[in-house]
């Protein structure tokens, strides 16, 4: 399904939100957890337009092949982007602000230091 400029479209778009995203952790801008979030919606914000792509080019050109084509095409990229990257941050927001989640995240970052001391105490 994916493939061709459907797919190199996703990727580019996920791609440069990624960067953006990366850029604003870097210089303090944004937090890990806000990362995390952003990362989720643009996954699924680049599938959506992949699919988004796609599906709006089949559309369109079952109503007017050709110009329907390439209108179906931009308006499913464009409404595929929206939906995917929305349905990926309220994704993302679930599990980074879940608080179960969080306490097992919290012991795993402990585990290693809890490690680290007992091996040098060890030698």
């Amino acid at each position: 399904m994916f493939q061709g400029g459907s797919l190199w479209t996703g990727l580019i778009s996920g791609g440069i939100s990624q960067i953006a995203d990366t850029r604003n952790l870097t210089t303090g801008q944004m937090d890990k957890k806000q990362y995390a979030v952003n990362t989720t919606g643009n996954v699924t914000g680049a599938i959506g337009v992949m699919a988004g792509i796609e599906y709006g080019a089949m559309l369109g050109t079952a109503l007017l092949p050709g110009v329907g084509t390439v209108i179906g095409s931009i308006v499913g990229g464009v409404l595929g982007n929206n939906l995917g990257h929305t349905i990926g941050v309220q994704a993302g927001n679930a599990l980074v602000n879940t608080p179960v989640l969080n306490q097992m995240i919290n012991k795993a970052m402990q585990a290693p230091q809890a490690l680290q001391t007992t091996d040098t105490q060890a030698r």
